[in-house]
């Protein structure tokens, strides 16, 4: 009897202990519902955050700006370290902008960004990747909630796998790894610090404000056409954490003239600087497709020199690399069609037919009637390290 009564014991103790390890534990659905109403319902935030990418020979790292003030306010500023480049996103009632200060340039676009394109240092976007993915995995470790879950983004083509790593004590992001479709980490947002709570005003997310030339520099955003607005409401102490068939070349030339020298609303127009006095030299895209020919042609020469690089066979597109300019008048901003698309390295352009962008004083527009956006991106952002002739 002694004996019985130790084993309805020592089973019970199992038991007890079986319970308390299962109240001590939180649910996906428990932690993905206290991170909806954490980072959703505040009235704005802003942050700081370290963008490391890893796709090309040696790492990149850039220096991430995020305010944010409901409902659909934004300003991005994305900066690569160890240069004076940067390149900021505004999302304001006028519309959303892209503006590269050092030119003095701003394009204006018809969209609804960031709600069709989530990026991985937007925590709102992050939180509804989590809330979009049915099948989204939640780990859980010492100090962090780990989720698993498909990206929504231009890349998830290349990159269709992230890992969201939670602070369990403030229930705020501290990094982000964005995965290939082997797993393989290739690009990381760590988060230095989140604000929450903060509010700002909408002459703070005006295009004149943030898109003032260097001086010295051609162009100036002084005279655009956006204008200030006073937002009501008084501004929040935040509560801050601190968290770690291819286009025709007519066409397409047409295009890209009307977008660089014209001023007209056209996909390809894309902010650049000048190169300076030298004859750029034409790039190739890294990624190689089996089946795919390229035919080549330059027309004109010096700071008229245009590059056609011609794919045909298994897929079809045409991309025009060409000397980017710097704007003659300060007429901007510019209209420009499509999409914000952060290629990684740069923020272009994305439409369902073409993508354009800046790096490196050179102007390039890509244009196809086959390819999906995520290839044309897949294209745009092999050409990051890019073979040279």
């Amino acid at each position: 009897m002694k004996e019985l009564r130790s084993r309805i014991f020592a089973g019970m103790l199992i038991v007890l202990v079986m319970l308390l390890a299962a109240c001590g534990s939180q649910s996906k659905e428990d932690v993905m519902k206290k991170l909806s109403g954490k980072w959703t319902d505040a009235k704005g935030y802003e942050l700081t955050a370290v963008m490391e990418i890893k796709t090309g020979d040696e790492p990149r790292l850039y220096d991430v700006e995020v305010w944010h003030t409901k409902p659909d306010y934004y300003r991005v500023n994305v900066a690569q370290q160890g240069s004076k480049e940067s390149q900021m996103i505004l999302r304001n009632k006028d519309g959303v902008f892209v503006v590269t200060p050092s030119i003095g340039k701003t394009y204006k676009f018809q969209s609804d960004w960031p709600e069709k394109n989530s990026q991985a240092y937007l925590i709102g976007a992050l939180a509804e990747d989590i809330r979009a993915d049915k099948d989204a995995v939640m780990k859980e470790e010492d100090k962090e909630y780990v989720f698993e879950t498909v990206t929504r983004n231009n890349h998830r083509k290349m990159l269709p796998y992230q890992r969201i790593h939670i602070d369990k004590k403030s229930l705020l992001p501290v990094k982000v790894s964005v995965l290939n479709e082997n797993k393989e980490e290739q690009m990381k947002i760590t988060f230095e610090k989140i604000s929450l709570g903060t509010e700002r005003s909408a002459g703070d997310y005006a295009v004149e404000k943030h898109s003032k030339a260097p001086e010295g520099a051609e162009g100036s955003a002084d005279d655009t056409d956006a204008t200030e607005e006073n937002a009501d409401g008084e501004d929040q102490e935040g509560t801050t954490e601190e968290t770690d068939g291819a286009a025709d070349k007519e066409g397409t030339e047409d295009g890209q003239e009307e977008g660089t020298e014209d001023g007209k609303e056209e996909g390809d127009e894309e902010a650049g600087a000048e190169l300076d006095g030298e004859e750029f030299r034409t790039s190739y895209p890294l990624l190689k497709w089996e089946g795919v020919d390229v035919e080549e042609e330059v027309v004109g020469s010096g700071d008229d020199k245009r590059v056609y690089l011609t794919y045909s066979g298994e897929k079809e597109f045409v991309i025009v690399q060409q000397q980017a300019k710097s704007p003659q008048e300060a007429l901007v901003p510019v209209f420009a069609e499509g999409d914000p698309a952060h290629l990684g390295f740069t923020i272009g352009a994305i439409t369902d037919n073409s993508v354009s962008w800046e790096q490196g004083g050179v102007s390039y527009f890509l244009a196809s009637n086959g390819l999906s956006r995520e290839e044309m991106v897949e294209v745009a952002t092999s050409m990051i390290e890019a073979e040279q002739k």
